[in-house]
């Protein structure tokens, strides 16, 4: 059995193949530099309806947010081979994931807008290292985390609408101590902060919530894509919930800012699925 995983900050999507339809499940996002190889571990130890049998994996393509170094690798490949103790794992970041989705073969720029975001250039073979991705504290242009951030932080100055500030309270309990408890003091920070852009959705047409997806679009282009001196002669594709739930705002920043858009896809790890597969020979 192949399993293929795509895991952002927030979920973990995987796939796997065996005979038949694709195995399909999640777990929570499993981010290397929030949790260590027994947490790992003891995130599929308790999960009982996996359907397979964990020893007839042979392979495993995990592709991650924070899987941008070695050690980070290792973290990955550790927590899954006490799990999964007969399997070949190969752990790559993101973003060649996302490549391997939206640009398969082909020249491009790839992006993720989801919990938190990132941007590299695919030659067709390789995404080159960039100096981007810094993060929830430094970066994440454009992400779930920097959209949460500025609605919180808008709200707790007395600077959000009174009908919006209303509804906001009402849904997330919001107040001062909830906010800094969560930032603060509880682990994963940045799914917290990702979670309060859920808000977002159903107001996109007012025009503070229109503004503030404008300004952080705008940021990302600015920060991220412009970065790259060619920008404008590459398709430039974007992977992630963000981008896909917002992307008519989006893909007019992008257009201001003479972006090629390409592909915008919620979730890519359909497209990795596929490739591997190809890869492997399993596909035609």
């Amino acid at each position: 059995m192949i399993l293929v995983a795509d895991s952002g900050s927030s979920k973990t999507d995987w796939m796997g193949y065996s005979s038949g339809e694709p195995v399909r499940f999640h777990t929570q996002g499993i981010n290397p530099y929030f949790l260590n190889a027994q947490d790992i571990f003891k995130l599929f130890s308790r999960k009982k309806d996996l359907g397979f049998n964990p020893e007839d994996v042979k392979e495993i393509y995990f592709f991650g947010a924070g899987c941008s170094s070695p050690d980070k690798h290792e973290v990955i490949s550790n927590g899954l081979s006490l799990f999964f103790t007969k399997a070949f794992i190969s752990v790559e970041h993101d973003l060649m994931g996302s490549a391997y989705a939206t640009c398969g073969d082909k020249e491009g720029l790839t992006c993720i807008l989801g919990t938190g975001s990132n941007i590299s250039y695919y030659d067709g073979v390789t995404v080159h290292n960039s100096k981007h991705g810094l993060g929830y504290v430094l970066g994440d242009e454009g992400a779930g985390t920097h959209l949460g951030k500025k609605l919180v932080t808008n709200y707790l100055y007395g600077h959000m609408p009174e009908e919006l500030g209303v509804l906001f309270a009402k849904e997330y309990n919001i107040d001062k101590e909830t906010v800094i408890t969560n930032v603060y003091q509880n682990p994963f920070p940045n799914t917290y902060l990702a979670s309060l852009s859920r808000f977002m959705v159903n107001h996109t047409d007012h025009p503070f919530i229109t503004q503030i997806l404008h300004e952080v679009f705008q940021e990302f282009v600015d920060t991220n894509i412009k970065d790259y001196s060619n920008y404008r002669s590459l398709d430039c594709h974007f992977v992630g919930s963000i981008a896909f739930y917002y992307q008519d705002i989006l893909r007019k920043v992008c257009a201001d800012s003479e972006v090629r858009v390409g592909k915008i896809l919620q979730k890519p790890i359909e497209g990795i699925y596929n490739f591997i597969l190809k890869k492997e020979g399993i596909l035609a």
